[in-house]
């Protein structure tokens, strides 16, 4: 019986399909933004690559939001005792930080040494012996290059120290108590912006610092910390799922996909613009991608109503391929990399064509890996 499937976790019977088709949606999304990233980091030489690059990283933007959101659909409200929630929630996500923290960084060094890699975004100096044992133990400060879908895990931790303490209140808030908290969170997307705007308007910072509401060099939580960021796409989707609207198809269409296009054409058309202004300043380039952005909020709600909306029916092999999205998540980052120097092997192909092939390309080796893992029980913790 060595060649049975993985059972589900959740009978078929009992799980959501659209969720399984937002899980899948969302990680192809991942791996996808991140193939664009060797095309977008020549922003100094190539103009041409750089911004077929924006252009299609720019359209999955919504990926990581997504991941949240639908974080907040199966897990809020919290029913658990506050102790075993956090055993089971952290006590997964720990063992798969620590596993592919020490072995991603392993694999990206013999990859360096036994293949090479014509990538604009790597550094060869990241990857010697010396950077590699340093890293194996430096991942309790932070991720590295070699880790760097990681970060979801470190945000998703502090995510996970919340959930618990904001569930009750979510199941006494009224409709409008939500939107309320929905409207000041609102706010926040903007802010990004206001860091932009201001020094234009003769904001000159504090003390070279330039962060803004109380945000100085001794003070890192000025007055909208603590109702910004990935916190308020666990209380859009709370909100969204307890009161769907009930719109019809025509009006569902009518309203997500311009706010879909606007939120594409501020984020792809501001990046190559951020460039133009601030060439060479990576920091600056990022803030139009931010995921707590308002732009990105604008692809990220039309795409959970539309596939809430959709209400696709749960099929075996969408629920194996969601229950595998994880373990995608975790390990694709390598085949990412390989599917790159693949790919550029081909000649006379724009950027364009290149990200989607080496897209398919890293899921589909991502997912054959996670399938070999998930049938053995030593190796499955580490992918479910």
């Amino acid at each position: 019986m060595k060649n049975r499937l993985p059972e589900l976790k959740v009978p078929l019977d009992r799980r959501v399909g659209w969720v399984d088709l937002l899980r899948v949606l969302a990680c192809f999304m991942v791996v996808f933004s991140h193939c664009c990233d060797p095309f977008v980091a020549v922003f100094d030489s190539d103009h041409v690559t750089f911004l077929q690059g924006v252009a299609a990283g720019s359209l999955v933007r919504a990926s990581v939001p997504l991941f949240v959101m639908m974080t907040a659909v199966l897990l809020l409200p919290v029913r658990m005792e506050l102790g075993a929630f956090y055993r089971k929630r952290l006590g997964r996500i720990l063992v798969a930080l620590v596993f592919w923290s020490l072995l991603l960084p392993v694999l990206y060094y013999l990859y360096m040494r036994w293949v090479g890699t014509s990538s604009p975004a790597i550094d060869p100096a990241l990857f010697t012996g010396e950077a590699t044992l340093r890293k194996l133990w430096s991942f309790v400060f932070n991720f590295t290059y070699d880790t760097t879908p990681l970060w979801y895990l470190y945000m998703l931790v502090g995510l996970y120290f919340i959930m618990p303490v904001i569930s009750p209140w979510l199941e006494r808030a009224s409709k409008r108590d939500l939107q309320l908290v929905l409207a000041i969170w609102g706010f926040t997307l903007l802010l990004p912006y206001l860091k932009i705007v201001a020094p234009m308007l003769g904001y000159a910072g504090n003390y070279g610092n330039m962060g803004l509401y109380g945000v100085c060099d001794w003070n890192e939580f000025g007055t909208f910390y603590y109702v910004s960021g990935f916190a308020g796409y666990l209380v859009l989707a709370f909100y969204l799922r307890r009161f769907p609207p009930a719109w019809s198809w025509r009006r569902m269409l009518a309203l997500c996909i311009p706010a879909f296009v606007v939120g594409y054409l501020i984020t792809a058309l501001g990046y190559a613009e951020m460039q133009r202004h601030f060439p060479g300043n990576y920091a600056y380039l990022e803030i139009i991608w931010y995921f707590s952005g308002i732009n990105v909020f604008l692809m990220t709600a039309p795409v959970f109503l539309l596939v809430q909306k959709a209400a696709a029916r749960p099929r075996p092999w969408m629920a194996r391929l969601a229950g595998a999205t994880f373990g995608i998540y975790l390990c694709h980052f390598i085949f990412v990399q390989g599917a790159y120097d693949l790919v550029q092997r081909i000649p006379g192909i724009p950027a364009l064509v290149r990200i989607p092939l080496m897209a398919l390309i890293a899921f589909a080796v991502s997912y054959a890996v996670v399938h070999v893992m998930q049938r053995w029980r030593v190796t499955r913790r580490f992918v479910e």
